[in-house]
């Protein structure tokens, strides 16, 4: 089993950063690829990022590429999302999710483990 923990989020002007972080206990973090997906009011829960277990490969959606940067420190049992030129639209419940044994996914359902989701709020 892995606990996830989210943090980092908050209140941001569009055009601003913010860095998120996932703190990972319990089984080998390595062992993970893991995965950032956020889910805005009304919508469903859409793929942001993920990252392969060695942290080689990276995977994002359109809508963030170029502005976002998934990153790991497998030594720290720690993922991280890095956002830049924030938008309105980006504004959601960002949550960290963890695939065993995984090497990156788009899809929800390959993910076993999620953490309780951190707000992120980008004013206009």
């Amino acid at each position: 089993q892995v606990q996830l923990v989210e943090s980092g989020g908050g209140l941001v002007q569009a055009g601003g950063s913010l860095r998120l972080s996932c703190a990972a206990s319990g089984r080998t973090f390595s062992g993970y690829a893991m995965g950032w997906f956020r889910q805005a009011p009304g919508k469903e829960r859409e793929f942001v990022a993920a990252i392969n277990r060695r942290g080689t490969n990276t995977y994002y959606a359109d809508s963030v590429r170029g502005r976002f940067t998934i990153s790991r420190e497998n030594r720290k049992n720690t993922a991280y999302l890095q956002m830049n030129s924030l938008k309105p639209e980006d504004t959601a419940v960002y949550y960290c999710a963890a695939d065993f044994g995984g090497s990156g996914s788009w899809s929800r359902t390959e993910y076993d483990y999620w953490g309780q989701g951190t707000q992120v709020t980008v004013s206009s």
